[in-house]
């Protein structure tokens, strides 16, 4: 009720001149009195002190819409009854809890595709697939500022929450929760800056700097780090020397904002908005439909191939060792590796849904973790280069899967073998969907046409005979890895050093809204939220990594070399159907 009675006083206000009487948008004045309608209806559900007080000053309001006072007297009405109610009920706190935290865009902007875009369309401009189908009123262009200018995120929460009467819009008070309906309605208030998440993420930024600097507040300062960081993952994918120099900016905002004097705070001010500025354009600059095409296949057909070489490998030994019958058993473990590169996908978006401090520190993990196994991966490809050694280790591990009578093992060395290559595809297409933004649907086609040239590449190996060439395949491709380690490494690092501390973030979480001395929030209630290690440790540390190891691969590969099998001489090929020819 105090939602409908607060939203009829703003919407008549729309409809009718300053000083009432005369009508100058009829659809407002209407919606208005269908509000007050729909607050009739919940009177009896108000605590008894209130229900007759209630019913009189909504029949009240209903007269004053119906002879157009004017707005002011309307308000003066409708905030005298939301005052009534909220005593009564207990306090504004029961009425509408305000989030606990700043608002997820990067959620809202889910949130709003599920739930949303059939009738609002993807960028909120009322042309969604449903929208000429509705009856009634179009749905609202929620990217025109004559539309939502001045209107407040409570405001659009509350309509979120109890729909819009005499619409198709509904209400969802009951099936999203609060979290998520603060998440859209912040996604749908920034919508007027551009339409899209990204603008969105900028636009709330902007005026979380301007807030920090007029109040001189360390706190909404890291929140305004907080919501950057929903966008920082793209902007240094594409300008990594520009997003040190914001989050350095930030770094100052978030600890000197309070001491500073006017032209120091102006001074970062406008460096800050600058920057902001520049990497809206920068992320703004998406790559083409064709290239994220062209990319995706290239991705899927890439890593496929080891894979499909290495399940090969497996069906030929089994053929050539007279155990046709086991092929099945590989064939099946290939399949489950498949099924289970599906599920980790999913667990994958699930465990990147987290705060924007959460997840600096799982991308830390995660870049160290990759780090750690392309070193093993790639030493293991460059040990495998000669072609005699790559099927001895084929023969190897067959030999010992049959040797032990069981399917599993037979099953397990084809799983283990599409697995790792399944998981590494995902990292590398969670990456690729990110940069896609809306044009994802080309890279789901770049999915759809990889997935038919694996299996021409599967039936070309196979059925056919193709020989490929092991010793130049294996060599670059552990080079390359090597190379993605190092990268990896540096940048697990720098992704922890910017991840905020515990305290940081419950800091965050507990102030958001408020104001109260003894929440933590003030001048002392940001702190720097990453260590001061800089960059050239990062580099000495590689480095020195380098010089230990280095050594020790250059002298396994000349053990490698001097203990060759000299039988088998460099032009060797493997074919799938046959053993190694020259």
């Amino acid at each position: 009720m105090v939602a409908a009675a607060s939203l009829a006083a703003k919407e008549y206000a729309l409809g009718v001149t300053p000083s009432g009487g005369q009508i100058v948008q009829p659809e407002e004045v209407d919606e208005a009195k269908l509000f007050i309608q729909q607050a009739t209806f919940d009177v009896p559900g108000l605590p008894v002190s209130a229900r007759v007080v209630a019913g009189h000053a909504l029949t009240r309001i209903a007269e004053m819409l119906d002879r157009l006072a004017p707005p002011d007297s309307v308000r003066l009405v409708t905030d005298a009854l939301i005052s009534r109610i909220t005593a009564a009920a207990g306090g504004p706190n029961v009425i509408e809890q305000l989030p606990s935290r700043p608002p997820s865009l990067a959620r809202g902007a889910v949130v709003f595709h599920e739930r949303c875009a059939e009738c609002h369309g993807e960028a909120g401009r009322g042309d969604g697939p449903k929208a000429k189908t509705l009856k009634g009123p179009r749905p609202a262009d929620l990217t025109d500022p004559r539309v939502m200018g001045g209107t407040t995120l409570l405001e659009i929460f509350r309509r979120i929450a109890i729909g819009v009467p005499g619409t198709a819009m509904p209400e969802f008070a009951e099936d999203v929760p609060d979290e998520d309906r603060w998440a859209v309605a912040a996604y749908v208030g920034a919508m007027q800056y551009g339409g899209s998440a990204t603008a969105a993420t900028f636009a709330a930024v902007r005026r979380q700097v301007d807030s920090a600097i007029a109040l001189r507040s360390e706190k909404i300062g890291f929140d305004a780090y907080l919501t950057f960081e929903q966008v920082e993952t793209e902007v240094r994918a594409k300008n990594a020397g520009l997003a040190g120099e914001l989050e350095t900016t930030f770094a100052w905002l978030r600890t000197r904002v309070a001491r500073a004097d006017d032209a120091e705070r102006h001074a970062i001010r406008e460096r800050l908005l600058a920057g902001l500025e520049r990497a809206e354009r920068v992320v703004a600059d998406r790559p083409s439909s064709m290239s994220l095409f062209v990319a995706s296949f290239f991705l899927l057909v890439r890593e496929g191939f080891e894979a499909i070489l290495i399940v090969a490998a497996l069906m030929t030994f089994l053929t050539k060792a007279g155990a046709t019958d086991r092929r099945r058993d590989v064939a099946r473990g290939a399949w489950l590796a498949v099924a289970a590169s599906l599920l980790t996908w999913v667990l994958v978006e699930l465990l990147f849904q987290v705060t924007p401090g959460q997840r600096e520190t799982i991308e830390g993990g995660t870049m160290l973790l990759a780090a750690a196994v392309l070193f093993y991966v790639s030493y293991w490809l460059l040990s495998k280069i000669e072609a005699a050694k790559w099927t001895a280790f084929v023969h190897g591990k067959m030999q010992s899967a049959l040797s032990s009578g069981s399917g599993m093992a037979l099953s397990a060395v084809a799983f283990l073998a599409v697995y790792r290559e399944g998981f590494e595809t995902i990292l590398f297409y969670k990456a690729l969907f990110t940069s896609a933004g809306s044009s994802s649907v080309s890279v789901v086609a770049g999915i759809a046409a990889g997935s038919v040239g694996l299996v021409a590449v599967y039936l070309i190996i196979n059925q056919l005979g193709l020989r490929v060439a092991m010793k130049p395949f294996f060599a670059v491709t552990g080079v390359m890895l090597y190379y993605m380690a190092f990268v990896f490494a540096g940048k697990g690092i720098a992704e922890l050093q910017e991840a905020p501390s515990p305290q940081d973030e419950a800091r965050s979480g507990t102030c958001f809204g408020r104001n109260d001395s003894g929440s933590g929030c003030g001048p002392a209630g940001a702190r720097h939220m990453y260590s001061s290690v800089p960059p050239t440790s990062i580099r000495r540390t590689l480095v020195a990594w380098a010089s230990v190891n280095g050594p020790r691969i250059r002298s396994s590969f000349a053990r490698r070399n001097s203990t060759r099998n000299r039988s088998a001489p460099p032009s060797t090929m493997y074919q799938a159907n046959n053993h190694p020819i020259a």
